[in-house]
């Protein structure tokens, strides 16, 4: 088999129809009898379902709104802590090297299960539970502070044009 000698399945293409051409060649060619389908230009919008009631209307109204300033926090059970050694620390880049978190972001420990290893742990947020268990593991929880971003607590924007005047 060679480059040059390649040639379609057999049946995977067709010739395309030779319409609008010479005497009666298709009659209408494929455009129906009269109407805005069968006149040159710019023909129907994208949306247009030939007078049924588009899907866009369909569709039922959808109150609310998504909170784009919303912080979302990865959640950490005490029993994935497992995978850490005695006296280790765990904050977020150690959870991102062992693989139990996969994203960036905000890290909050949930108490699910039991901890049975004396760990330092560095997070965002934590449970009550998960504060006692570690507490009573001889462990220690340290919750990292994080400002958010407002405008009220970068304080007022400076106005040059006030200064300068």
């Amino acid at each position: 088999m060679q480059q040059n000698t390649l040639k379609p399945t057999p049946g995977s293409t067709t010739s395309k129809k030779r319409r609008g051409r010479g005497q009666h060649g298709g009659n209408f060619s494929g455009r129906g009898i009269k109407g805005q389908g069968s006149r040159t230009g710019s023909g129907y919008r994208g949306a247009f379902e030939g007078g049924q009631t588009p899907l866009v209307r369909r569709m039922p109204k959808l109150k609310g709104f998504k909170n784009f300033t919303k912080e979302i926090y990865q959640t950490v059970n005490l029993e994935q802590l497992d995978v850490f050694a005695e006296g280790d620390t765990v904050n977020e880049k150690t959870l991102h090297e062992k693989r139990v978190v996969t994203r960036k972001g905000k890290i909050k420990l949930l108490g699910t299960g039991e901890l049975k290893l004396k760990l330092t742990i560095i997070v965002h947020k934590a449970s009550e539970t998960a504060k006692k268990k570690v507490e009573s593991a001889g462990g220690e929880l340290k919750l990292l502070e994080h400002a958010k971003r407002s405008a009220l607590t970068e304080g007022e924007p400076k106005n040059e044009l006030k200064e300068s005047l």
